[in-house]
């Protein structure tokens, strides 16, 4: 994939990283799924289309309430360890290998269409008119984010500056605390239902910090030759030994839900 705004252009593939994002990415804490569930949404008795689904952690870790998810990835590798581990679960969830962009659903299928941590990726101007179209009258786009917060956490700024030592394309780092904003041309299909930001301090290891820097898009995901995510590896390896061995890291998140309007079908 390759973006012009991020990471300078430079192309990433989340499958390189799929091993590690399994094991590793699953990381969003309880309240992160009880605002979406708060707001009546991927309950008992809805169709929902997890867009970007990655490993499937967004259906995976709402399957208990009872919505039927069809999870979506343009990674095959992704889609492969989504697979599995609902499988390993003992989770009956469908998923599919199609960019958001080329999703082919008939028109008013499902009840909610969830992103988490991807609609940076789209192409707004071609999804937005796909997910107005498969969302049943009525029906909501729920677009969720979060990010660590290096301003306030010493181990998460040492990491992000190993990270931009061995890869200075990486745009990924310095993020801080943001409102969630209207997607551009979204007022066209959408009006807002909800909006939201809020703190959600994650847990980690020294292990699972390392797991999760790695499969993130500076580095296993990136465009790096495996001898540079190795050097990578070394040196972060060498930096959490100096570190507890349990901590949390301040995050960040952010919810924006969205309510199709009732306009012609495009």
């Amino acid at each position: 994939m390759i973006h012009k705004k991020i990471d300078h252009g430079r192309p990433f593939d989340w499958g390189k990283t799929s091993g590690d994002y399994a094991q590793f990415r699953d990381i969003y804490p309880e309240l992160f799924y009880q605002k979406i569930i708060r707001l009546g949404l991927c309950l008992k008795g809805q169709n929902v289309l997890d867009l970007g689904t990655g490993t499937g952690v967004l259906p995976r870790n709402l399957y208990p309430h009872g919505a039927r998810f069809i999870g979506v990835d343009i990674s095959e590798n992704q889609i492969a360890q989504a697979r599995r581990l609902s499988l390993e679960a003992g989770m009956d969830i469908e998923y599919a290998v199609a960019a958001a962009e080329e999703i082919q659903f008939p028109e008013a299928v499902f009840d909610t269409v969830t992103a988490a941590q991807c609609f940076m990726y789209f192409n707004k101007a071609v999804v937005l008119p796909k997910v107005w179209r498969v969302l049943k009258p009525g029906g909501c786009f729920c677009i969720l984010f979060m990010a660590w917060l290096p301003g306030e956490s010493e181990i998460a700024n040492g990491s992000e500056k190993l990270v931009l030592k061995h890869n200075p394309a990486w745009t990924g780092g310095g993020m801080k605390r943001c409102a969630p904003k209207m997607p551009e041309s979204a007022g066209e299909w959408f009006d807002v239902e909800n909006a939201e930001a809020f703190d959600l301090p994650v847990a980690f290891t020294r292990e699972s910090w390392h797991g999760r820097m790695k499969a993130c898009r500076g580095i296993g995901a990136s465009s790096l030759a495996p001898d540079e995510i190795a050097a990578f590896e070394k040196e972060h390896f060498a930096f959490m030994a100096r570190q507890p061995e349990r901590f949390k890291i301040p995050h960040f998140a952010t919810l924006f839900n969205l309510r199709k309007r009732g306009i012609s079908t495009p």
